[in-house]
């Protein structure tokens, strides 16, 4: 029989792999809604797609260890006894795995007494003897000793899973010096630290090598182990007990008693709609296609994993009269798609109940559903915001907005929130989206139209609703929706921005990033890459033999905070340029992307992102807002470029001050916090004169900067060495000044224990307003996943109550103006600022709509303080 005609035996080491696909993939990027980590089970599963398409084996099995006790940890107890426990994150996922081996109908194999590398033996040593070619895959270097003429080892590089490296006889040879079966007698003298079997003192690969080169086998070296001189000769006479002892260890057994026989572990069809369901269980939705093609599917078993449970709809092009009479006589909720390019509509598609219409977008058609689009009648999109600009662009006001399913969807699981409706629709629906392959000219599948996408929303939402509790829904349409519409105009509105001011400020950076990387050349006496971590590591710890700094992957840190804590400890003149260049080279960049985001109209239109973070606090994009400097001056001048358009009066500036301590005196009824800010006293005063017992007048500046550290790092679960480290003070101190902190206001203290031991039992945290974040880390064996998730279960409610405030207050201003008929407009959210472009003679009625809506966004026991700024320019409107 040739080569290419024997069949291929495959046969897998199940816990060798999964354990290097858990290290290789992030863990925090595969997790299901109910927290199971799943980035070993999609790395091993990915691996073994590739590996089926490229080998395309007849026959295959995957192995698993039962435990870590075997016959070698009766014959050496300290067998293996160096490895940890298993991650926290990693349990569970083998039983998943083999799950969906079960439904992929891949024999899986284990026996107890024996390793998973013992069952890879016996399988891989009887194809070979009954003609299989056989593939061994596995990240054990001890199944070295199986390759020979008829197995090949497919060994994981240190990458991962990603990618083999294919071991024949010969490859084995030229990596190691010996051929494959006397690897194991070289692992014996070398030892192997991950099986904690400890080889001779002084002898590597090489020496161990040229010793079997020399006496041609183990044991004749062993025997003639009187012979070999130096101090190597002494320290194996010494472990020769340790070498027999790793050679019989590392030894691979080939004749376990096994329920199936190669000829058993032929390939089979998949249960195609079991794979379907336990990938959706896992919440894999790119995997599956990969897995039907790779394992070669029929088409009925593809189009059933495929094809949704309902029928899709097939549009109808109506007139745009007809389209008019038909949403008219619509009952209940619509779903609504809009085809966005270049900002407007282009093509428009609707849905009701098994009911589909679309057509493209045209003055005839704007005219005819403009009625419609502007009324209350209650409409469902995906990621509405977009589609909403586009519509005001075309000149219709959308109105009745009902649901978004990516924003609810965001709601459901703010830590992985789903990007698309096709994501949402494998979550939700346990269905595949029909999607057109962008990357193919000629796409082979023809994606969903609007009008079925919109059909495709409306179910997600029924589906989404079912799972939803009723705070978080109250969330969605009071809260999120709403502040989506005031966020569409926003964007729309822009702001005026100076070129000429940020370039000018531009050009000014990068001559001081040029005189500071001179004056740092000079300093070393030679030129180098200031951005170039290796060329730092060498200039800082090499040239001029600064403390070493915290050990990275590729030396040692040269970040900014890493440095900066240099510079404090070890103060030098380098350092400091190196700090003010970073600085420099920093604002520059940040200010040119300001400048480049610079419309036609001269204004910036930033994008809002409601769902980019877990807090419900919101982001921007092209460009970032939030990341322009506070309150120094080189802040001053980029926000001074930021200017009241043409045709309005001046810019109105208002803050909260203090909201997170305002929300932290509500939430703990701490009645020391509510009374200081019931009174009207400087918080940070009254807290240091309570906890250093003095009087308030008497609190110094340096009390006051110790008091509100701890304030707000207490919100942050900031430890007492946080706190020293923070403030440059003895940890005792830092300890002292909490303790006095919480005999003044034990009510915070309090609260903060049980709003962590109430997220432990609900396994989740929740706003004033219902927004509710999971943390199932919470209960997590792991125990510094477990404390990261408590210090952030403390700040969870604080900071996603202050984030709902701000967005009540926005869409209630956004509201009062419209409903008054203003040309005023809000422009900006920063952080807790907001920004307003006020028309001339408007002032007093902007001034005391945002002070009141501000002010009213929330019932507190603490009034909310709003801080109000005017001026022709953002940092002349600062207060």
């Amino acid at each position: 029989m040739t080569d290419s005609a024997k069949p291929t035996l495959l046969v897998v080491d199940g816990h060798s792999l999964a354990y290097r696909a858990f290290y290789a993939l992030p863990v925090d990027n595969f997790s299901t809604k109910d927290g199971q980590h799943t980035n070993g089970i999609y790395g091993f599963l990915s691996m073994l797609v590739n590996l089926i398409k490229a080998e395309k084996p007849t026959h295959l099995a995957v192995a698993f260890d039962t435990s870590r006790h075997s016959f070698r940890t009766r014959e050496y107890t300290e067998y293996k006894a160096n490895r940890a426990e298993s991650p926290a994150e990693f349990k569970g996922q083998i039983p998943l795995l083999q799950e969906c081996l079960a439904a992929m109908s891949i024999a899986v194999l284990a026996k107890e007494d024996f390793e998973a590398d013992d069952i890879l033996a016996t399988l891989a040593t009887q194809g070979a003897e009954q003609g299989f070619e056989v593939l061994v895959c596995s990240g054990d270097r001890d199944t070295i000793q199986l390759v020979d003429e008829n197995i090949t080892l497919l060994y994981p590089n240190v990458q991962g899973v990603s990618q083999l490296k294919r071991y024949d006889r010969q490859a084995v040879i030229d990596r190691y010096g010996v051929p494959p079966e006397q690897y194991p007698d070289v692992a014996a003298l070398v030892g192997e630290t991950s099986d904690n079997l400890p080889g001779v003192p002084k002898v590597g690969e090489k020496t161990a090598v040229k010793w079997l080169t020399q006496f041609g086998s183990l044991q004749e070296l062993l025997d003639k182990a009187d012979t070999i001189k130096g101090v190597v000769g002494g320290n194996l006479r010494d472990h020769l007990d340790d070498v027999r002892r790793n050679r019989s260890l590392n030894r691979l057994l080939r004749d376990v008693e096994l329920p199936l026989a190669p000829a058993d572990l032929a390939v089979a069809p998949i249960d195609a709609q079991a794979v379907r369901e336990i990938f959706a269980r896992l919440e894999f939705r790119t995997l599956l296609p990969r897995v039907l093609e790779a394992t070669g599917a029929d088409a009925v078993a593809t189009a059933a994993a495929t094809a949704p449970a309902v029928e899709m709809p097939k549009p109808t092009e109506p007139s745009a009269d007809e389209l008019r009479a038909w949403l008219d006589a619509a009952q209940g909720e619509v779903g609504l798609t809009v085809v966005v390019e270049a900002g407007r509509p282009r093509r428009v598609g609707f849905a009701v109940g098994g009911e589909a219409r679309e057509c493209d977008w045209s003055e005839t058609v704007a005219e005819a559903v403009a009625p419609w689009l502007s009324s209350e009648a209650p409409k469902v999109l995906t990621d509405a915001k977009a589609q909403v600009k586009a519509l005001a662009r075309a000149g219709i006001a959308m109105r009745g907005l009902a649901y978004d399913t990516l924003l609810a969807g965001w709601l459901q699981r703010p830590s992985f929130p789903d990007k698309t409706l096709g994501e949402l629709v494998e979550r939700f629906l346990d269905e595949k989206l029909p999607e057109a392959d962008p990357t193919q000219l000629v796409p082979e599948t023809e994606g969903a139209t609007p009008a079925q996408l919109a059909w495709f929303g409306l179910r997600v939402a029924a589906a989404q609703r079912e799972e939803m509790p009723d705070a978080v829904a109250r969330v969605l349409t009071d809260i999120e929706l709403p502040t989506l519409t005031a966020l569409s105009d926003m964007e729309l509105a822009g702001v005026a921005v100076s070129h000429a001011q940020l370039s000018e400020f531009s050009g000014e950076l990068g001559a001081r990033a040029d005189s500071l990387a001179q004056s740092a050349f000079a300093f070393i006496g030679r030129e180098f890459n200031l951005g170039s971590p290796k060329q730092l590591q060498e200039v800082l710890f090499e040239d001029l033999q600064l403390p070493k700094t915290r050990k990275t992957k590729t030396g040692y840190s040269t970040d900014a905070a890493v440095l900066a804590d240099l510079q404090e400890s070890h103060p030098h003149p380098f350092l400091d340029l190196l700090l003010q260049h970073r600085e420099a080279t920093k604002l520059r960049q940040i200010i040119e992307s300001l400048d480049a985001a610079i419309g036609e109209d001269g204004r910036i239109h930033t994008t809002y992102v409601q769902t980019g973070s877990q807090t419900g606090r919101l982001s921007s994009t092209d460009p970032n807002l939030q990341n322009i400097p506070v309150r120094n001056e080189e802040s001053r001048r980029i926000r001074a470029a930021f200017q009241v358009g043409a045709e309005y009066e001046t810019l109105l500036t208002a803050d909260y001050s203090q909201i997170e301590m305002r929300i932290m005196a509500h939430l703990s009824e701490d009645p020391g916090l509510i009374e200081a800010f019931n009174s009207g006293e400087d918080l940070h005063r009254f807290v240091g004169a309570r906890v250093f017992g003095v009087d308030p007048a008497d609190v110094t500046p340096l009390m006051r900067t110790k008091v509100k550290a701890m304030s707000y790092g207490l919100v942050y679960g900031l430890s007492a060495f946080g706190l020293s480290k923070q403030l440059r003070i003895e940890q005792a101190e830092a300890k002292a000044l909490m303790l006095e902190y919480f005999a003044r206001f034990g009510a915070v203290r309090d609260y903060l224990r049980s709003s962590v031991e109430q997220a432990k039992i609900d396994g989740y945290t929740e706003t004033i307003f219902g927004r509710r974040r999971p943390f199932p880390d919470l209960s997590s064996p792991n125990r510094v996943l477990r404390e990261n998730a408590e210090r952030a279960a403390l700040n969870a409610p604080i900071q996603g109550s202050a984030a709902d405030i701000m967005k009540i207050a926005l869409f209630h201003i956004h509201e009062q103006f419209a409903q008054q008929q203003l040309r005023s407009r809000l422009l900006l959210q920063i952080h807790d600022e907001l920004v307003v472009e006020v028309a001339p003679g408007e002032w007093d009625q902007v001034e005391s709509i945002v002070r009141t809506r501000m002010g009213d966004a929330a019932d507190l026991s603490v009034p909310l303080d709003v801080q109000i700024g005017r001026g022709e320019d953002w940092d002349h409107a600062a207060h």
